[in-house]
Formats: structure tokens, C-alpha cells, sequence
């Protein structure tokens, strides 16, 4: 991994003021954080709040709050974006009938108004967009159809980064069945991908 671009340098950059290292983060994390956030929500608030509404105020959260975070290993930016995202969600939840914000009030970045801001994430074109969007949709597609509970090890495993030790205390079940049920659940979810594939 190129020093440059770990998170760990990302997050440290983005402390001494370097306000580009953030929208690298952004980009690094949006996908795995995009699809547990999708999960995390349930289907009624899926359909009154965008799972990018979410993600922007959980960025937003982590733009203002990263100076008290603090890395400790490669799952930890992950984990502590996890627990963000599960307090936005909450929050969202329970303000689900609230008019909605203006515009303008969700994005928050840098402008006249608030030249302290982050920059704005992305400036990719419409087509890269809605290439990203598809891609997200044919994922979250191909891990719907597996059995929830691979589903739930892969997303503990591979989209919140948890260690096997921190799946098996999670989920109440030894180290040995965590690691075959996330074998078995992986090797399931590549025949999938590649089944998609070739259609």
C-alpha cells in the first residue's frame, strides 16, 4: 500500500490542516461504508432517507470529530466510522417525519459561507456517478441473495473490518464456526459474482 494514501497518513494529514487528505478518505471508505449503511437501516427508513443522505452526515461527522480520533490498526477508521454511521442512523430514525432540510444545510463543505469546511468530496462526471451507483446496486443485488447469515459475517468481516475473535464475541459463537461460516460464506458469494458475471 503506497504510505501516501494509508489511512493512517490520510487521517494524519487531515489533522495538520490538509483538507485534500479527507476527500481521499471519502473516496477509500464510501463503498464499504455505503453498503453498511444500506444494512444497517431498516427497509422503512430506506424508503423515506437516502442511504447518501446518511453518508454524507456521517462524513461530515468524521470531518468535524477526526481530531479527537485516534488510529490504532487498519480496522480502526472503519470501526469508528461503523459507530458514526449507527449514531446517524439512530438520529435519523428518529426524526424521519421532519421536514426536510434545505439543501444548502446538508451540504456543508467548504463555501463563502463556511471557508473552514472540507472541500467538496467528488468531482467526477455524471457518467463516472451513475457508474459507481451500479456498481453499488449490483453488489448490495448479489449479497442479498445470500443466506443472512453470510451475509452478516461478510459484512462484520470484510465491510467493518472486525477480526474473527471480535465476530465470534459479537455473534456468541466460537472462533472455529466464525471462520468456516465466513469461509463458506465467501466462497458462496464469489460463485454469485461470477454467475452474475457472466450473464
Amino acid at each position: 500500500m503506497n504510505f501516501q494514501t494509508s489511512t493512517c497518513d490520510l487521517v494524519e494529514r487531515f489533522k495538520r490542516g490538509d483538507q485534500a487528505a479527507f476527500s481521499l478518505l471519502f473516496g477509500k471508505y464510501h463503498r464499504r461504508l455505503a453498503v453498511l449503511v444500506h444494512y444497517k437501516m431498516s427497509e422503512e427508513l430506506r424508503g423515506r432517507v437516502e442511504v447518501d443522505d446518511i453518508l454524507q452526515d456521517v462524513f461530515l461527522a468524521a470531518a468535524q470529530g477526526l481530531s479527537r480520533f485516534t488510529y490504532q490498526n487498519p480496522g480502526s477508521f472503519m470501526a469508528w466510522l461503523s459507530r458514526i454511521a449507527n449514531d446517524t442512523i439512530v438520529d435519523a430514525a428518529r426524526h424521519q417525519n421532519r421536514k426536510k432540510r434545505r439543501a444548502e444545510e446538508l451540504l456543508r463543505f467548504r463555501s463563502e459561507s463556511n471557508p473552514n469546511g472540507p472541500e467538496p468530496i467528488d468531482f467526477a462526471t455524471p457518467s463516472r456517478v451513475f457508474a459507481q451507483q451500479e456498481s453499488l446496486q449490483i453488489l448490495l443485488r448479489n449479497l442479498d441473495t445470500l443466506p443472512a447469515e453470510y451475509r452478516e459475517v461478510i459484512l462484520l468481516a470484510k465491510f467493518e473490518g472486525l477480526t474473527t475473535s471480535e465476530i465470534s464475541e459479537h455473534l456468541g459463537k466460537s472462533r472455529e464456526n466464525v471462520a468456516l461460516t465466513l469461509h463458506r460464506a465467501l466462497k458462496r458469494f464469489r460463485e454469485i459474482q461470477l454467475k452474475a458475471d457472466r450473464q
